[in-house]
């Protein structure tokens, strides 16, 4: 989750709302790629979640990162909750899961050396206190008691307002991971055709990342319950946005829709004032019942923005939100499948054309399908498996066009980066559908056996 915003001055008009989009384009020569993974600590011998605080723990984690590698402690209060290092973040998931959020980069090749870079520290770090780290899109074994609640004012007060509007925000919340990419949009009109098409495709992503059959312990019957948990969560700020898809879409229509979405808080000289349930339109006017008589910024604006929580999202970017996380070697698949499909113009328009003639209905019945049963899944006579053929066939093109070379030259582009997903393909398997067959096979319904072989 993100960090507070900060910046901007008191917003003047409704323009503003606006104007705070329409600032993240760019041209197309200064599009980045900014990949963000979660992943879960746990002690090594009890193959118990980390607390926040101890001898082992998410903070002993944080120090080591400080102090052995340089990075900058962020606090919230008296307590540490994340560290900041050349325009990358390391922050805290409410239920300790330890996430990256990466500074902007030019391409896969350097987006890819910072993950494992960040990993190498995370396990070095770890080491030292007896604690790993796996890569998972929901936890194994642990009960919801079991899981801690990091000491962050915008977390307690989204602990307490879950269970009013949905049946699973705790979940989300303590006990998933995830794995996103961050990519740019030239203008509005690019913004709405990459929104599509991010949206329509993220059940496929869904599909080839899914890595979730557990739950305390037992299959939980989906390949992926983490999206599970997304569509239970809160009706809201969730889902596959249909208005994205009608005609008029653009940064004004996003403004309304997320001036209709209720607020969590507001951040204020260090502290999160509970504004649970109140209208952000309210709080233009003045008359926002947590803070009679002020008005926002557009630091409020942006951190309000982080609370909306559909399947794509946009900001001064676009954040693809629909990938369980996973092992190391699939957290350079995802950027590898999104720059792909969006990042040349000729692989998004055959993106775009694959998804004509979806209808809502279809969208919504496919992101479902793929919670259930990932590759395997089929809506209306549509294979996901050779849905996710195409859109990865469509990527590797992607990728041919834009060139971008690695290793001093000797990589001539980024197209293996998606080799994983190659092989999930000719299998026909997600990682679910692996660690299913391991679990009823050679583990013998054991799921402790996944922290040995799938840990970091």
């Amino acid at each position: 989750m993100s960090i507070p915003q900060s910046g901007g001055g008191p917003i003047e008009s409704y323009d503003d709302l606006v104007g705070y989009f329409e600032e993240g384009c760019k041209p197309k020569d200064q599009w980045k790629i900014g990949t963000e993974h979660e992943k879960f600590g746990y002690c090594e011998d009890k193959l118990m979640p980390l607390p926040y605080a101890g001898e082992r723990s998410i903070k002993a984690i944080l120090e080591g990162l400080q102090d052995r590698y340089g990075w900058n402690p962020i606090f919230e209060g008296e307590y540490l909750i994340g560290l900041e290092l050349n325009g990358a973040n390391v922050s805290l998931e409410p239920g300790g899961q330890l996430e990256l959020s990466g500074a902007p980069l030019d391409n896969i090749h350097q987006t890819c050396d910072e993950v494992n870079e960040h990993l190498k520290e995370v396990h070095t770090v770890a080491d030292e206190i007896g604690a790993r780290f796996i890569g998972l899109g929901m936890a194994p074994s642990w009960t919801h008691d079991e899981m801690p609640l990091m000491p962050k004012g915008r977390y307690k007060l989204m602990d307490a307002y879950m269970d009013k509007v949905g049946t699973t925000g705790t979940q989300m919340m303590r006990r998933t991971c995830t794995v996103q990419v961050n990519l740019d949009f030239a203008s509005e009109a690019d913004m709405v055709q990459k929104f599509r098409t991010a949206l329509a495709l993220q059940p496929v992503a869904t599909a080839l990342f899914a890595n979730s059959p557990f739950k305390e312990g037992k299959l939980n019957g989906h390949k992926s319950w983490r999206s599970y948990i997304w569509r239970h969560l809160d009706p809201s700020r969730t889902g596959m946005l249909p208005f994205v898809f009608e005609d008029g879409m653009g940064f004004e229509r996003y403004v309304e829709y997320a001036l209709d979405v209720p607020m969590y808080f507001v951040y204020r000289d260090g502290k999160y004032i509970n504004a649970l349930g109140q209208s952000f339109r309210d709080f233009l006017k003045g008359e926002l019942p947590a803070m009679p008589g002020e008005k926002p910024t557009l630091s409020d604006w942006a951190d309000h923005l982080t609370t909306l929580f559909p399947e794509a999202r946009i900001k001064k970017y676009m954040e693809m939100r629909g990938a369980d996380g996973g092992p190391w070697r699939r957290l350079c698949a995802l950027p590898a499948f999104w720059v792909g499909l969006m990042y040349d113009q000729t692989a998004l328009d055959a993106a775009t054309d694959l998804i004509k003639g979806w209808t809502p209905e279809f969208r919504e019945e496919l992101r479902v399908a793929a919670s259930v049963d990932a590759l395997h899944a089929e809506v209306g006579g549509v294979r996901m498996l050779d849905l996710a053929r195409e859109c990865v066939n469509i990527a590797e093109s992607g990728l041919k066009a834009r060139g971008r070379e690695g290793a001093g030259g000797m990589v001539p582009d980024e197209t293996h980066f998606l080799n994983a997903l190659k092989d999930s393909i000719e299998t026909g398997q997600s990682p679910a559908a692996e660690l299913i067959e391991r679990f009823n096979t050679d583990w013998n319904g054991d799921v402790t056996r996944v922290f040995g072989e799938y840990s970091y």
